[in-house]
């Protein structure tokens, strides 16, 4: 039986991501010897957010739904009626299509981990309905993915000084 403890993970970055979605990943799968033997039917990773970055633009999946489970901090997830922040040990489901859309982000100074999940789907496609991307592709895979995302709340305050 192969194990793997969230609790130390070995996080990875990616250097082409864009500013405000720089997060680190651990993905599970492979440890656990799913991308080996090709039979993975559920995909899951841990996320490590610093503050202001998020895991990636504002999206929903075709053929895929998606959990969270929040590790560790406050992370803030938009969702189509809004966003909430949520708590640790908080766990929010992402439906299929539009009505799960969903961006998640640390908007606090404190690091964030959060364990995401999903069914696998052999087609996978995204939509950023605040983007300019719509593809079957992972979400590195296009420069474009980051086009017109913002990792931020859109709410903006006035400043002391202005």
């Amino acid at each position: 039986m192969r194990r793997v403890n969230i609790a130390s993970p070995r996080f990875s970055y990616d250097g082409e991501d864009a500013e405000g979605f720089r997060a680190g990943t651990f993905r599970l799968g492979p440890d656990l010897g799913a991308a080996r033997l090709g039979s993975a039917r559920l995909g899951a990773t841990v996320y490590e957010l610093a503050p202001g970055q998020a895991v990636c633009p504002y999206h929903y999946e075709y053929g895929e739904e998606e959990w969270l489970l929040v590790l560790e901090g406050r992370p803030t997830v938009r969702h189509p009626e809004g966003q909430d922040e949520l708590a640790s040990s908080d766990v929010v489901r992402f439906g299929v299509g539009p009505e799960g859309a969903h961006g998640v982000r640390n908007e606090t100074e404190e690091t964030v981990r959060v364990l995401m999940f999903s069914n696998s789907s052999t087609r996978p496609s995204r939509s950023t309905p605040t983007a300019t991307r719509s593809a079957s592709a992972p979400r590195a895979s296009a420069t474009t993915w980051w086009s017109g995302a913002r990792a931020r709340s859109t709410t903006t305050t006035a400043s002391a000084s202005a």
